[in-house]
């Protein structure tokens, strides 16, 4: 279990985070909604702590990650699988040295080992033939598959994606979703997703909040969200060409 509590952040004078409070349950699959400069993916920093709060904390199965020495906090990040929103692959490495990366640099398993699991993770996301390309000769969405291969390759708790269907045309976005949620319930992960694309949350998610303006406005399932009469709430959703309960 995540928990957030009362977390205050400023940048500069200007503060993007108001006492955010959050419960992130095992298993779940969390959406954490909001427009463009909301303070969502400020959060997500936050949760897996390349960020530190001005006050506040957060804890990741009972650890306060904001308070523990650098090395203890690196051995909680490997709990911690990321998709960030360009894929961040690196264009020196193919797509299988890409995916061996974190298990030749956090592991000490053999060449054979690290093949096979390489493999089985380009195996999860359907791309079982693209270990010899480099990310400049893949699609967008075939290079977020890639990334998402690699995030899942130490057979972390929870998987963070930060807005991962961004960029992406509606067919390819719904191949996304898909692993996702074929992947929640494959690893029997939990599942943390900063995106704006509504059609998304509704497709994958378990339970949403809401960050307006730097506060946590709005949380609930997803059958609280169809059901709400929030204003704010449903501007948002309108905004994003999805209406609740239509």
């Amino acid at each position: 279990m995540i928990s957030v509590r009362n977390i205050n952040k400023s940048f500069d004078g200007r503060q993007v985070l108001f006492d955010v409070n959050l419960d992130i349950q095992e298993g779940h699959t969390q959406a954490i909604i909001g427009r463009s400069g909301s303070g969502k993916s400020v959060l997500m920093k936050h949760i897996i702590g390349l960020m530190q709060p001005d006050s506040g904390h957060i804890t990741v199965d009972g650890i306060d990650i904001n308070i523990i020495p650098y090395a203890e906090l690196r051995k909680v990040r490997r709990n911690f699988g990321v998709l960030f929103q360009g894929g961040a692959l690196f264009d020196s490495m193919d797509a299988f040295e890409n995916v061996a990366f974190p298990l030749r640099t956090f592991t000490s398993k053999s060449e054979s080992e690290v093949r096979a699991e390489v493999m089985e993770c380009l195996g999860m996301v359907e791309l079982p033939d693209v270990g010899k390309k480099m990310p400049s000769e893949l699609s967008g969405g075939m290079q977020k598959r890639v990334a998402l291969a690699r995030a899942v390759a130490l057979k972390p708790r929870y998987i963070l994606y930060d807005e991962p269907t961004s960029g992406l045309d509606p067919e390819t976005s719904n191949t996304i979703d898909e692993l996702i949620k074929s992947l929640a319930d494959q690893l029997n992960v939990t599942s943390i997703v900063v995106t704006h694309d509504m059609h998304s949350v509704l497709n994958i998610a378990d339970r949403a909040a809401f960050i307006h303006e730097g506060r946590m406005h709005w949380t609930g399932t997803i059958e609280d969200l169809h059901a709400s009469d929030d204003k704010v709430l449903r501007r948002f959703v309108k905004a994003n060409e999805y209406q609740i309960g239509v």
